[in-house]
């Protein structure tokens, strides 16, 4: 009782000193989050104006969201540094001798974006893909458990939330039953995406033979001081053969059985061919960090490319429903709080300086930084038709308010605003030209680019580009659009909320 009674006092005396020293305080810890690390002057603002308002707290808050990961060894791929560089090299020297394997008009515009992912992070471009878009939900599960039925070698999954509902359930006896069979079954889900899963049902898979990891797991219940680092990526790959990558994950709304979104809007996609290494190796690290298990030391999981990579017979009649008519160039690129550059954001960047024609984005959540934003207001003011699609419901309100403030800025450039009201718009990508498009699971605003794990497909193919953007087309029949008068409209309390919102956007 006397030792409670001292701890108790000791806090007591702590609170008083910081009350009575309440500006000296927060001047020496306004100083270290403006000196402590390199980082945009807009972040610093925001989080300054924290410390201001909720004093000593705001302190607290920055320690457990504002991590610092790029210098972390945790994330390298030491064992396949060196044959990725040997490839990268020996690509980058092909391309400069202009003679890619791609249509002329592709390779002359788009080189340099090729020549750039190969310098940032060795994402060597691959030229025998096929690509299959899904944009259903319930078709992306059927096509996903059809392939699950067929794997001979092993299954890799990963999605940022997996719920315990039908759609989990329509899987798992799948994965059990080819686990008994000697596949090698793994799952990585995100310790906040997955955090209502019940554990048993974890340990359950893990007792069929199915091996089960969490990326930044929480501690203590549902605690995670890592809240802040979500790994959004949504892989999966099946014997090297066949991958997936979009923005569905495993729940009863992806599926449009959520009374709250409705209809399910969504992309995918399914590729065959060589650059489903390049999602495997990023699984493989996500693995290895989150399970503690090397997975680059069996090359099973790692051929060489060009080798065992030419599409088979029954592979390429299997596509159908937005299925590209011929092989189509694919780079992987992915980006996170552990890397120097913002890889994404840089390539989207670069897409919209290309534009001439056109640029299309459909993204859930629109808050961009002033670089993406500027280029494409500099695009739409050049006479790029620039159209943006969000959605019409938020499921994030705070982030679905600082969207709609930047509307204006758009819908001042020139470009032209939908909202899709054919229920919740969840797709992430843009198509630029009918010639190249990038599609995946990042989203077109700042957490995406700074601090999710992320990963994206550039797409350097015309008839798959021409797929995304006649399926861009059909969706703005069930959009609303957003006219520079009616968005003047807005009442004083709306463009208060959607302001109040846009200043903490860095932070969203």
């Amino acid at each position: 009782m006397n030792l409670a009674g001292n701890i108790w006092s000791g806090a007591v005396t702590v609170w008083d000193f910081l009350i009575a020293n309440l500006i000296p305080v927060n001047l020496i810890l306004s100083v270290i989050i403006v000196f402590f690390r390199r980082r945009d002057p807009k972040t610093v603002w925001t989080w300054l104006l924290a410390l201001y308002f909720i004093p000593v707290f705001g302190f607290v808050f920055y320690l457990l969201l504002e991590q610092d990961f790029r210098k972390s060894k945790m994330f390298r791929i030491k064992e396949v540094e060196d044959r990725l560089r040997c490839s990268a090299q020996t690509q980058e020297e092909f391309i400069r001798s202009h003679d890619m394997e791609l249509d002329d008009a592709l390779a002359d515009n788009y080189s340099d974006l090729v020549l750039y992912n190969l310098a940032v992070s060795g994402a060597v471009l691959t030229v025998n893909n096929r690509v299959k878009i899904l944009t259903d939900g319930n078709e992306k599960f059927s096509d996903l458990r059809r392939e699950l039925r067929a794997a001979a070698h092993y299954i890799h999954i990963q999605y940022y939330i997996i719920k315990n509902d039908e759609v989990f359930d329509s899987i798992v006896p799948i994965l059990t039953e080819k686990a008994e069979e000697g596949v090698e079954v793994r799952i990585l889900y995100d310790g906040m995406g997955g955090r209502f899963m019940p554990a048993g049902r974890w340990k359950e898979l893990e007792k069929s033979g199915v091996r089960v990891a969490a990326f930044f797991p929480p501690f203590l219940g549902r605690l995670n001081l890592r809240v802040n680092y979500r790994n959004h990526r949504k892989i999966v790959v099946i014997d090297g053969r066949i991958g997936y990558v979009g923005g569905f994950n495993i729940g009863k709304e992806y599926i449009s059985r959520d009374r709250k979104f409705g209809y399910w809007r969504d992309t995918h996609l399914k590729l065959y061919g060589d650059a489903v290494l390049g999602l495997g190796l990023r699984f493989a690290q996500d693995w290895n960090y989150a399970a503690g298990e090397n997975l680059f030391m069996d090359e099973r999981y790692f051929r060489e490319l060009g080798k065992e990579g030419a599409l088979d017979a029954a592979s390429a009649n299997a596509l159908h429903l937005y299925e590209a008519e011929s092989l189509v160039g694919i780079q992987i690129i992915s980006s996170g709080p552990d890397t120097q550059s913002r890889q994404i954001r840089d390539n989207y960047l670069e897409l919209f300086h290309k534009a001439r024609h056109h640029i299309y984005i459909q993204t859930p959540y629109f808050v961009p930084d002033d670089a993406v934003l500027s280029a494409l207001q500099i695009a739409a003011r050049s006479g790029v038709d620039v159209r943006l699609m969000i959605p019409c419901k938020p499921d994030h309100p705070f982030v679905y308010w600082a969207t709609y403030s930047y509307l204006g800025d758009l819908l001042h450039a020139g470009a032209r605003c939908y909202v899709y009201e054919g229920g919740f718009l969840h797709a992430k990508g843009v198509c630029v030209d009918g010639c190249v498009s990038c599609y995946g699971t990042a989203n077109m605003d700042i957490r995406s680019f700074q601090l999710n794990f992320e990963v994206n497909a550039v797409i350097y193919d015309i008839g798959t580009t021409e797929c995304l953007e006649k399926i861009f087309m059909r969706d703005l029949l069930r959009c609303h659009e957003v006219t520079r008068e009616e968005y003047a409209e807005r009442g004083i309390a709306v463009r208060f909320r959607e302001q109040c919102c846009r200043l903490l956007s860095p932070l969203l």
